[in-house]
């Protein structure tokens, strides 16, 4: 068990009888009274989000998961299939239990996958990936030291606020918590 102080953003928990994800958390304490936490949390298993205010002493029961590492094939009809490399089992995560993960990754790539009970649940991403730029307008000779931004689409279709230098082709580094640019790979 932990208490709310222990909450962080991506625990996973088993909150009345469902698996879900924490996706954020803030505690708030407002004159008399005790510390209220509020928490958005994501169901594992239909991809609902929902808020929770709790007293700042409740306690949660952390769900046990377990990491597989495995390697992202393919996508079909709102499935992405992932293989064992080590016992070449295969596993299927929906839309949902995917998330935004599939912004980030791409194919033939390695990631964790998290099951709970043999069910796979989750992907547990790197905090960086490199992705290179396929779509974006032109850089400008000179545009160097400004501080402006451009969109750019990525491989895997993420669209990514990039310095004006950033051209098509360029290898970048972005990172997995927020979507941002970090820097070039």
């Amino acid at each position: 068990m932990i208490d709310a102080a222990g909450v962080r953003k991506g625990l996973t928990l088993d909150y009345e009888g469902r698996l879900v994800k924490v996706i954020e958390f803030a505690h708030n304490k407002q004159g008399r009274g005790s510390a209220q936490v509020r928490l958005t949390l994501r169901d594992l298993r239909t991809g609902s989000i929902t808020q929770h205010s709790v007293q700042a002493g409740a306690r949660f029961t952390p769900a046990r998961l377990e990491r597989q590492h495995v390697q992202y094939m393919y996508s079909e009809g709102g499935f992405h299939h992932f293989m064992d490399m080590d016992t070449f089992d295969q596993f299927v995560l929906d839309d949902n239990a995917m998330g935004d993960a599939g912004k980030f990754v791409k194919e033939n790539e390695l990631v964790d996958l998290l099951t709970y009970e043999g069910e796979p649940i989750d992907l547990e991403l790197p905090t960086s990936v490199e992705l290179e730029v396929t779509m974006t307008d032109p850089g400008l000779k000179g545009d160097t030291a400004s501080g402006g931004t451009k969109p750019a689409t990525m491989e895997t279709g993420l669209v990514v606020n990039v310095p004006l230098f950033i051209n098509i082709g360029d290898r970048l580094r972005v990172d997995t918590r927020s979507g941002d640019y970090i820097e070039r790979a």
